[in-house]
């Protein structure tokens, strides 16, 4: 390999680091980023860890508007390990989830949802 070689290489090298650094970049900024923020209020109805590689904690949150109406399931994700643990603690009680929005998570290895909760608040 000649030096018109080597700089090819080198180029290709620059390229694929940079291409790297965007791709962390933009990951990091779509998990730090929150698009919306708010809090949902209903009973765990589900709740598991899941995933082959990258395992996370799902739920869903069934939510009853008013009586006798049909429940609205809200679809989340939590990745920190205490705010589980409450979730967990917590089934079968009504409850409130602080949760923040996050579009465009480049992976479901950070979890399945866009919506991260953040804490969990007993209302019963």
């Amino acid at each position: 390999m000649g030096i018109k070689g080597s700089k090819i290489a080198l180029w290709v090298s620059a390229v694929m680091l940079l291409l790297i650094g965007c791709f962390f970049a933009y990951t990091w900024f779509a998990l730090t980023w929150s698009y919306s923020s708010g809090e949902r209020a209903g009973y765990i109805q589900k709740f598991s860890r899941k995933g082959w590689l990258c395992k996370t904690w799902e739920g869903e949150l069934s939510m009853v508007p008013v009586p006798g109406a049909v429940p609205e399931k809200f679809l989340f994700s939590v990745r920190e390990e205490a705010v589980a643990q409450k979730i967990t603690s917590s089934m079968g009680k009504r409850v409130s989830l602080v949760y923040e929005q996050h579009k465009g998570v480049p992976t479901s290895c950070f979890g399945e949802s866009e919506y991260y909760v953040t804490a969990v608040k007993i209302t019963e």
